[in-house]
């Protein structure tokens, strides 16, 4: 029986690097309070919300947001509740033109904005429904999209409901399957001045099983001076949680917020930010556009402050590594010297240094190979064949020896 369990695993392996099993496919995660992108490199997004819902036709729009240096768009969609229901094609197309030029999607449903507060409004069990009917489009992309369940869940009106809710949303999406990195916002039009989601951080972080769920707080009039951006960041961030501002902007009807602070602290904090937003916004809040009518080559004054002003895009925003861009780098990379080789018989093989020689250390070097970097990981054990090299034929070598088909290495 034994043997047959190690023949098993063989073969798993084998069709691991045959393609037919893809470890790359792994997609974003959190790993403390940073966000991780699929090759295991640190990703700070730095980006601009684009009101796809109210402008369906306007699709150049990404690879606008992309030019100016996002490397993130958030996509605002309709559940059908309050707009036209963006659909499963739809959301494809949206994603792949994200994925062909080069940036990151974060779709959200719009409808849950105000709820409680605003009666047009929907429920986040309504938003996760949504994401459920249109999960055919989300599969498999994990490395290119995180959902942000739904914009600004709760007004001002009972909004303590907002915890349960929320921890409610990610076990339900969790439990669909989705397996996504997931956003969720705060409740008071996502700008929290109860402290709700701040004061329950933790327990809401803890509601996902996948522990894989980052909080947003929007940041208008409550945040006018830079003494409470700083303070809200530092708290939550202090308790070693994932924190972006998922929403600001340079004024508002609530406030002047301080969107210098806000920006400097993001990128002090190495926390991920989105700009509000692109174009298409009311009347009453038409300075929110950073460009006018449509056109990338007409920045408002707004828009020159997010792409080009202290912090802005230009000066801090690194393409997200799942695109090959050599911009940005594993915050944290392991050390990757030149292998010596080890000598036969030596400790060569084990890799994770537990003392023995098995199929964990012939998939820590597949994981190696794939730029997955693995904990524990001594390079100069894994380079079986003595050839200078540490690749798949490492592991596969390992693989053989842990099944009896080879007695020794190099």
């Amino acid at each position: 029986m034994k043997r047959r369990v190690k023949i098993l695993y063989f073969v798993c392996l084998i069709l691991l690097f045959t393609g037919i099993i893809d470890l790359t496919a792994q997609g974003f995660s959190i790993s403390g309070r940073r966000l991780m992108d699929g090759n295991g490199n640190e990703f700070i997004i730095r980006g601009v919300s684009h009101a796809h819902t109210w402008y369906a036709n306007n699709t150049s729009a990404i690879g606008d947001i992309k030019s100016v240096g996002a490397n993130a768009i958030r996509l605002v969609l309709s559940n059908g509740v309050r707009w036209t229901q963006t659909s499963s094609s739809e959301l494809s197309n949206l994603i792949n033109l994200c994925k062909s030029n080069r940036v990151i999607a974060i779709p959200e449903v719009h409808d849950t904005t105000g709820y409680g507060e605003e009666s047009a409004a929907c429920t986040l069990a309504q938003a996760v429904n949504y994401w459920r009917n249109v999960q055919s489009a989300l599969t498999g992309q994990e490395r290119y999209v995180i959902i942000n369940i739904g914009n600004e869940p709760y007004g001002n009106n009972n909004s303590s409901s907002w915890i349960n809710d929320t921890k409610s949303a990610i076990q339900s999406m969790r439990s669909a399957g989705f397996s996504h990195t997931l956003i969720v916002d705060a409740p008071n039009w996502g700008q929290d001045w109860t402290f709700t989601m701040r004061d329950n951080a933790q327990s809401i972080f803890d509601a996902d099983p996948d522990r894989n769920t980052i909080l947003s707080i929007h940041m208008y009039g409550v945040f006018d001076t830079a003494a409470e951006v700083q303070s809200y960041v530092s708290n939550v961030t202090g308790k070693g949680l994932p924190l972006m501002i998922g929403e600001f902007g340079h004024n508002h009807s609530d406030g002047n917020p301080d969107e210098d602070a806000i920006m400097s602290n993001a990128q002090s904090y190495g926390i991920g930010y989105m700009a509000w937003s692109w174009c298409g916004n009311s009347s009453d809040v038409s300075y929110l556009d950073m460009v006018n009518n449509w056109n990338v080559n007409s920045l408002t004054s707004w828009g020159d402050r997010v792409v080009n002003g202290a912090n802005g895009l230009k000066q801090t925003s690194r393409e997200c590594s799942v695109f090959g861009s050599s911009t940005s780098a594993p915050t944290n990379p392991p050390a990757n010297p030149t292998p010596v080789p080890t000598t036969p018989g030596g400790n060569i093989g084990d890799v994770n240094g537990d003392g023995s020689i098995n199929i964990v250390d012939a998939l820590l070097i597949a994981q190696y190979y794939v730029d997955l970097y693995p904990s524990n990981f001594n390079v100069n054990n894994a380079d079986t064949n003595c050839d200078g090299s540490v690749n798949i034929i490492d592991a596969l070598l390992v693989a053989q020896y842990y099944v009896d088909l080879i007695t020794r290495f190099c």
